[in-house]
């Protein structure tokens, strides 16, 4: 069984948004993780490089709510009320690869399935009917690597 959660962007308040619904919510945030700490930004402005790349609130039985900052240089525009994205975190890596290759199908791939520095394999897209998605699993990490 995988796990759905709502992953929100923001044009450069992740934090204060996540303090607010901490607030509500309870629990402790995971993170956050910055824009400067993927290896794969250093050309980034520092402005962008100290936005929030990640964070998390776990809450309720297994849930998570999750966001990030969005980037100017990004694949998408930053539109208030069209920033959220659904993530599937699947048990294993041949469910990553179905869902991906099926929810992605006629839509367009701005991140192709494949591992990320965090230790998860991931890649998001944008579904024909204009819905964000991510897939990422730390489980698939293993089986990827077995198979290279």
């Amino acid at each position: 069984m995988f796990k759905v959660n709502p992953y929100l962007s923001f044009n450069g308040n992740t934090e204060e948004a996540f303090d607010f619904y901490r607030s509500v919510f309870g629990g402790e945030l995971q993170g956050p993780m910055r824009w400067g700490d993927n290896p794969e930004c250093s050309a980034f402005s520092e402005a962008d490089k100290n936005k929030v790349m990640h964070i998390s609130l776990p809450f309720g039985d297994g849930n998570s709510l999750m966001g990030s900052d969005h980037i100017d240089g990004g694949p998408q525009k930053f539109a208030q009320g069209n920033n959220y994205m659904i993530a599937v975190h699947p048990d294993s890596l041949a469910e990553c690869r179905r869902l991906f290759d099926g929810l992605s199908a006629g839509g367009t791939v701005f991140m192709p399935l494949s591992p990320a520095f965090w230790g998860a394999v991931f890649g998001c897209f944008v579904d024909k009917f204009g819905v964000s998605w991510m897939i990422e699993s730390e489980a698939a990490t293993k089986e990827w690597t077995e198979e290279t």
